[in-house]
């Protein structure tokens, strides 16, 4: 690294520049313009890079040279690397709101939290040295997630291109989740199905569009009392018209895929592969399309008149799963029974009516009315298990059916049964984004756009989690502690008369080393300051004084 300099007329050039070997020829890297700086700061760069940042006591020149710890630059410059080698950068654009949107990508990969907390987080890390990011505060990135929610369309659609260039991908998997929230206010909140068991909580349908490789496409946010179905129109109208068409397969879960879904795919000409409900499972074999004995193969197919395959499997895994759970609620009611009894014995006074409705009660919300009766006679509650509708209620434990139109010549029985199975890495997406990993609750805003900006920003740091958990799949790190790590490379400030000049980044340590190496990114030799003030509008001393 060296400053180089020339005369152009009557004007003096500074460039601080670095020289390296590429090919077998010399190339030349320009880092920073020096040209504002005057001659005795120049001499005072000049001979810090000579001298590894050694200060002689007795040099005029070198008088008010002094060094201290700069802004964090490891996981910001590592981040957006990789944003610009998975063309989110590209995809979000050069503007002020683009680079945004881009800082909002990271701060959300780095530190989980509010547009408050990714305002302080730009003060700690080399966010406006390294994005070009111009003064900001909160109120700037929450009109920022108005703007991504308005071109998050043509955002989607641009990624998709740099994954799939040829415009066209063969198959795509879907899933719904939900996520609860801590106010009252959001204006797509709802009460409805709550997945995460958050009784009394109003809560966002979130659905995620994924390629068959697990990498997100597309997310869109439903009211809360969105049905599972409901959703499937708008992704099947994002393949046709944004995403390629053409000979698609279309993977979704069990029951999300209907009748009203199937006609809607079959119209643009799409197959599907989906599971069916226990109920459907007994209806086909009431109708003896599928026979009980199948599920004791490790695969079997079967296919009706119309062409629809059948691949069934019983899990014996899950099966043993769901055989323990009845076991232990049935042993909850019997030990309800008990207490009651007891209670009764000791209490004469105490009403046998009372306690067998409560028992009863209980089986019915444990799910075991069809195959438990509560019986009372002389101040005593018994619980019997009637054998045989329990063998009936458990035929199907472990089983599952899954459902397609694809033929044969297009997808064998594995082919198919493998492709649903896909689905599970949408839900590991849904555990990355809900969790601490990315934490999309708490959602801290309550207008819609704000509330699609938000989870539209998850998607896009969950594509860069995804990337960086298959670079970094042999460290004994996970992706948040390697995070960490690379967070702890600070830059050392240059600082002549007071001013800082430029921030040197030092050889990170061995662990940080090998983060960069498999991400195969190289840190700067520097990193030039341009001081361009960060703050927050609300300040947390003056809140803390009203408490």
């Amino acid at each position: 690294m060296h400053v180089d300099s020339c005369r152009t007329g009557k004007y003096d050039r500074h460039l601080l520049r670095t020289t390296f070997r590429e090919s077998g020829k010399v190339r030349h890297k320009t880092l920073g313009n020096l040209s504002s700086c005057s001659r005795a700061e120049i001499e005072a760069i000049r001979w810090a890079l000579r001298n590894s940042g050694q200060i002689p006591p007795s040099a005029p020149v070198l008088r008010d040279i002094r060094s201290r710890q700069g802004r964090s630059v490891g996981a910001v410059f590592l981040l957006r690397t990789l944003a610009r080698r998975l063309g989110i950068d590209q995809a979000l654009g050069d503007s002020q709101e683009g680079r945004r949107a881009l800082w909002q990508v990271l701060a959300r990969v780095i530190d989980q939290g509010s547009r408050l907390s990714a305002v302080r987080l730009a003060g700690s890390h080399a966010a406006c040295d390294l994005l070009g990011l111009e003064a900001f505060t909160e109120d700037h990135l929450y009109t920022n997630l108005d703007w991504l929610s308005e071109r998050q369309p043509d955002i989607e659609q641009a990624l998709f291109r740099h994954l799939h260039p040829s415009g066209h991908c063969g198959l795509f998997l879907y899933d719904v989740t939900s996520t609860y929230l801590e106010g009252l206010h959001n204006e797509l909140s709802a009460f409805g199905y709550n997945r995460d068991g958050k009784r009394g909580k109003l809560q966002l349908v979130v659905g995620l569009l994924c390629d068959g490789q697990g990498r997100a496409l597309s997310v869109e946010v439903f009211a809360g009392n969105t049905q599972d179905p409901a959703t499937v129109a708008s992704q099947i109208r994002k393949v046709a018209e944004r995403f390629g068409g053409g000979e698609v397969t279309f993977v979704g879960d069990r029951g999300m895929v209907k009748s009203r879904q199937v006609e809607d795919l079959l119209d643009h000409g799409f197959h599907y592969i989906t599971a069916i409900t226990k109920p459907q499972i007994e209806a086909l074999l009431a109708q003896h399309v599928i026979e009980l004995g199948l599920f004791d193969s490790s695969l079997a197919e079967v296919s009706d008149d119309t062409g629809i395959r059948y691949v069934l499997r019983r899990n014996p895994l899950r099966a043993d799963e769901v055989r323990r759970s009845r076991q232990e609620r049935l042993e909850k009611v019997k030990t309800l029974a008990v207490q009651k009894t007891r209670y009764l014995q000791e209490h004469p006074r105490a009403q046998v009516q009372v306690a067998f409705r409560a028992v009863e009660q209980r089986a019915r919300q444990l799910k075991l009315a069809r195959f438990v009766g509560v019986v009372a006679q002389e101040r005593q509650i018994r619980v019997q298990v009637d054998e045989d509708a329990l063998a009936e209620g458990s035929k199907l434990d472990g089983c599952y059916v899954i459902k397609t139109d694809l033929p044969v010549t297009a997808a064998d029985t594995q082919t198919v049964h493998a492709r649903y199975k896909d689905l599970a890495l949408v839900e590991w997406a849904f555990r990355t984004s809900k969790t601490v990993t990315l934490d999309m609750r708490p959602v801290f805003v309550r207008l819609e756009s704000r509330t699609r900006g938000h989870a539209f920003v998850v998607m896009l740091a969950y594509r860069l989690i995804h990337h960086l958990s298959q670079l970094w799949h042999s460290i004994e790190l996970t992706v948040e502690e390697a995070i960490a790590e690379l967070a702890s490379i600070c830059v050392i400030d240059l600082i002549v008369d007071g001013k800082v000049m430029l921030g040197q980044v030092p050889e990170p340590r061995e662990m940080c080393k090998k983060l960069l190496d498999l991400a195969e990114v190289t840190l700067p030799g520097v990193v030039m300051a341009r001081r361009v003030p960060v703050a927050t509008r609300k300040k947390l001393v003056s809140e803390r004084s009203n408490r």
